[in-house]
């Protein structure tokens, strides 16, 4: 019997006001979820794949901004150094957090999310299963991946006006 998987068709993406929810909340007592949180937070400020997340180092910042050639496109990208990425490159004495597998960072992510009011509140989505629509309501943290740093980035870039060129050119899309 052939079994057509469930699909997830509609992203979420964080708001500036929810990610410094995230970035307020106090994880001292676990640092699992400490350094899973700065890793994600970096990603929703640089716009990086996870690949490239895990890569970046000190060496990529040249005063405000990031300088970085990600693995997938090749093509050098400059990223202004967000406030927040600096905080987290100063917390872990100027270089990235530790990585962890992407599997991990997205349920440390998740585990994270659901302790943020903010993040609590239900969400619409489509999900299709076997060619078939339907609507179902979930917590906004359920549906966070490592990718909702990346399309949280482009989003709220896109909402404070950057041009989509811009934005583009930073994430290495080729199609708005």
């Amino acid at each position: 019997a052939i079994t057509i998987p469930e699909e997830r068709s509609d992203k979420v993406y964080l708001t500036e006001d929810e990610l410094n929810d995230l970035f307020y909340l106090d994880l001292t007592a676990n640092p699992r979820l400490d350094r899973a949180r700065d890793l994600f937070l970096v990603g929703t400020w640089t716009g990086l794949r996870f690949g490239d997340l895990t890569t970046l180092s000190a060496d990529h910042i040249e005063g405000d901004r990031i300088r970085i050639r990600p693995g997938k496109t090749g093509k050098p990208v400059v990223i202004p150094l967000h406030p927040v990425v600096r905080a987290v490159l100063v917390k872990y004495g100027g270089t990235m957090p530790p990585a962890i597998s992407n599997q991990k960072l997205n349920d440390y992510v998740k585990e994270v999310a659901a302790m943020v009011p903010s993040l609590a509140h239900r969400v619409s989505v489509g999900i299709t299963k076997a060619g078939v629509r339907r609507d179902t309501a979930r917590a906004k943290w359920e549906l966070i991946t490592t990718h909702t740093a990346r399309r949280s980035f482009a989003s709220n870039l896109y909402r404070r006006g950057i041009p989509a060129q811009t934005i583009m050119a930073i994430t290495g899309h080729r199609t708005e």
